[in-house]
């Protein structure tokens, strides 16, 4: 039986459900096919393509080193896999967490007779229960990775384009620096490097310039597929027991976690998930506002470095990413979907289950956890002190003294003379009054939030949000005894 596998987010070999049972049942037939739509609809950058390339060039190495091949498509997936099955018996197919077009692509797909999907990565599906969800996480986490199978038929299916091809094609010639290269082999290589310095991962997760080198940069091979989360877990429990191998093994967790968010509800890449919070900032939107935090033009220092490393190198470390969002949504009053998606078109790891679930995190539109507004100013002094990362992304501001780099706004004339610097011109004045921001936000989420803590109470948001047990007996017994005060759950970070 000659069994199509159908490559998207799993481009390996080992640890694939849907090759291992084509090897046990007939002779696989691995093919990706490039989707047009991916390339016309501008939602990835031209670096994280170049990534994908790269993976698939890596992947097609592996199936060669087994006696086979990667055959590589061009065209609209359905129609193209549509056709083959005309000729071959089946189609083998790993599921994903998808959204929007993906979405609706694989609901089409997995309906034909000819199809089996396997959901052999840790999230629960439809008809499935999520008591014990951690439990149920853990034991699949646990479970050994599938083996490569030890060799494969070649493969009969002819290529009818090629990687330069696409890349000529629509012009995906990168424009980012210092971006890793893509494949299970440059995966293993930085796996291997990271857990060599797992001991070091809790000093390193939180300040920029370290995180770029620190932070394990392996979540753009999980988002390909270059490696499985559980290939990984596997590998950490042989690391020696230390705070950053507990930190990063909770790190696994969550990445399935938020993944299991948006297989459950679809709408968290378009709509708030507590209704209470749908339009908000809608009438606030200002362009200019918008365009100076996607610019780095903003007048927070390290709002700006941070936003243009993002966009020079696909990558900013998770704290980096809150504090991003927490201003563009509190204090800039943007509505949280444009941050999320200029997010998703520049990270390399850019995965829609992690960005936008997140994005709606921070920007407090779920409407049950602290609502946190990242003062920069704080963050530059804690987390860039020396201002390392500031003076690398910003280097109209390198002259400037440390103690006034959070703040250039607030440095003497002098000092600001003497480094050259003229605010307005050389570098932007602060584009908003961010401690009165801060403050108006504070009261706008404590107007909002007796009505918030209402919507989610409803069974099918309750269960969307995925709120643990302990919020959710908080919730259903609320403390009224002492006026708004605990309502006003705002923390300056």
């Amino acid at each position: 039986m000659d069994v199509l596998v159908w490559h998207r987010s799993d481009l390996r070999t080992v640890d694939n459900a849907a090759l291992a049972a084509a090897a046990d049942d007939g002779d696989p037939v691995p093919v990706f096919c490039f989707d047009p739509h991916f390339y016309d609809d501008g939602a990835a950058c031209d670096a994280r393509l170049r990534f994908l390339h790269e993976s698939l060039a890596d992947l097609r190495a592996q199936y060669r080193a087994l006696g086979s091949d990667l055959t590589l498509l061009c065209g609209d997936p359905q129609e193209r896999l549509a056709t083959l099955l005309e000729t071959h018996d089946a189609l083998y197919v790993n599921r994903d967490v998808t959204a929007r077009y993906g979405r609706a692509r694989d609901e089409t797909v997995f309906q034909w007779p000819e199809v089996t999907a396997f959901g052999d990565d840790g999230i629960v599906r439809e008809g499935d229960t999520r008591d014990g969800w951690r439990e149920q996480a853990t034991a699949w986490m646990e479970t050994p990775p599938r083996p490569e199978p030890s060799d494969l038929p070649g493969n009969p299916l002819a290529d009818d384009t090629t990687i330069a091809e696409i890349e000529e094609r629509y012009d995906t010639t990168p424009t980012k620096t210092a971006v890793p290269s893509g494949g299970r082999s440059a995966a293993l290589e930085r796996l291997d490097a990271f857990l060599d310095q797992i001991a070091d991962y809790p000093t390193s997760v939180a300040p920029p310039a370290a995180a770029e080198e620190g932070c394990s940069r392996l979540s753009a091979y999980l988002k390909f597929g270059c490696l499985s989360v559980r290939e990984v877990y596997s590998r950490l429990q042989a690391a020696p027991a230390c705070r950053g191998r507990e930190m990063y093994e909770s790190r696994l967790f969550w990445n399935r976690h938020y993944k299991q968010k948006l297989a459950d509800w679809p709408g968290w890449t378009d709509d708030a998930v507590n209704p209470v919070f749908r339009g908000l900032y809608r009438a606030d939107h200002d362009p200019d506002l918008l365009a100076a935090w996607q610019a780095g033009q903003t007048g927070f220092p390290m709002v700006d470095a941070a936003m243009r490393a993002l966009v020079e190198t696909g990558f900013i470390n998770f704290r980096m990413r809150a504090m991003c969002a927490s201003i563009l949504t509190y204090v800039l009053r943007e509505p949280w979907q444009y941050g999320a998606d200029f997010f998703y078109h520049h990270l390399i790891d850019a995965d829609p289950g992690i960005n936008h679930t997140q994005w709606q995190s921070q920007a407090g539109v779920v409407g049950v956890h602290p609502v946190r507004v990242y003062d920069p100013a704080k963050q530059a002094r804690e987390y860039d002190s020396d201002g390392t990362f500031i003076r690398e992304y910003v280097p109209e501001l390198a002259a400037l003294p440390d103690a006034h780099l959070p703040r250039p706004e607030k440095a003497p004339l002098a000092v600001l003379e003497e480094a050259d610097i003229t605010l307005g011109d050389t570098y932007p004045r602060p584009v908003v009054d961010y401690e009165r921001r801060a403050s108006e936000a504070r009261e706008r989420f404590a107007r909002l939030h007796d009505r918030a803590h209402e919507a989610i109470a409803v069974p099918d948001v309750w269960q969307r949000a995925s709120l643990s047990q302990d919020r959710r007996e908080s919730l259903q017994q609320p403390d009224r005894s002492a006026g708004q005060a605990h309502l006003d759950d705002f923390v300056d970070e």
